[in-house]
């Protein structure tokens, strides 16, 4: 029932539409929004056998592909390929880009929007749960928001004293769960982790965010991937979102590692890209970049080079290996 809903959603023409699958079919998202959906339906989907940038867009190209689901991690590897090979593939047949799973920033998405056109889709929700959606217009109207709450009482946002925080605030984001006892959240035989993750009606995937005053939904980062240092809370995701804006970047990931003085300090791993020499000059320079572009205190204190991110197939980063790669390196 849940996926024919989602596919009367979609607005899947069998006749007309195609399906590029971009992540592995052990994943939720690519199992539900790549492979349930459209074969709910009828819709041909084709399916790489291991993602890579440029054979993408020749894929979308070859089979005039018209919907797709992808994470963050794509975009900004696509938008890293040179203008000429971007603009050698045809990519007007694209009229859904649907994603999720992991903070996308927001100058990635609107150098993506305006490459693809108002084609791209932001969904924030769990299987067993509420969730938000959000389209290109409404988006642009808010940069950096999962979807409106609707209705209302949908998702709350609780401080640490589980109460309800005020609009703007940032907390803990819960989403409220379904009646049906047999399809709630719960951790795979782990009964006292599931008790953790609920208050009352709903539950937290362990994501902080707030509501703005207009019902918007904003996530901030993980609660698991906080950093504290000097005792003031430091979300990676932001740091992340200013390294990836600077040119010679491929890719970024920020964790706190132990530090007697100040509890943790922030260590930023980045994935050079092609061509360009790690050295403690770029080290320098992009500190420096941090320090234009959000507060001091939050950037990094070093910086270290690595070849390959360490990464899920699904693109999300292993943050507790990079962690302890960047221990064992700091």
């Amino acid at each position: 029932a849940n996926t024919l809903a989602v596919a009367a959603t979609s607005r899947y023409d069998a006749q007309r539409h195609v399906h590029l699958c971009t992540g592995p079919w052990y994943h939720a998202a690519p199992l539900a929004f790549s492979l349930s959906v459209p074969a709910a339906v009828g819709v041909p989907i084709v399916v790489m056998e291991r993602w890579r940038a440029e054979p993408t867009l020749a894929l979308i190209e070859q089979h005039r592909v018209t919907h797709t689901h992808m994470v963050p991690t794509m975009f900004h590897r696509l938008l890293s390929l040179p203008d000429e090979v971007r603009n050698r593939y045809d990519l007007s047949s694209l009229m859904v880009v649907l994603h999720g799973a992991a903070p996308c920033p927001v100058h990635v998405k609107q150098r993506l929007i305006e490459w693809l056109g108002p084609v791209v889709w932001e969904y924030y929700a769990a299987t067993e749960g509420s969730g938000t959606l959000v389209g290109p217009d409404e988006w642009l109207r808010k940069p950096g928001t999962v979807g409106k709450v609707t209705p209302d009482d949908h998702v709350r946002i609780l401080g640490a004293d589980g109460a309800d925080v005020a609009a703007g605030e940032i907390g803990t984001v819960y989403l409220k769960a379904p009646p049906a006892e047999g399809s709630r959240f719960e951790y795979f035989k782990a009964p006292a982790k599931t008790a953790g993750a609920y208050r009352g009606d709903y539950f937290t995937l362990g994501d902080v965010g707030y509501v703005d005053a207009d019902g918007y939904l904003f996530l901030t980062d993980r609660s698991a991937h906080l950093i504290i240092s000097g005792g003031v809370n430091i979300y990676p995701a932001e740091v992340e979102a200013a390294l990836l804006a600077h040119p010679a970047v491929g890719d970024a990931g920020v964790v706190g590692v132990p530090d007697d003085e100040w509890g943790e300090l922030v260590v930023a791993a980045v994935e050079p890209q092609p061509g360009v020499v790690p050295s403690d000059t770029l080290a320098a320079e992009l500190v420096e970049w941090c320090r234009d572009r959000i507060a001091h205190y939050k950037c990094p204190r070093r910086v270290v080079f690595l070849e390959v991110l360490p990464r899920h197939d699904n693109g999300k980063l292993y943050k507790g290996r990079l962690r302890e790669q960047l221990r064992a390196a700091t």
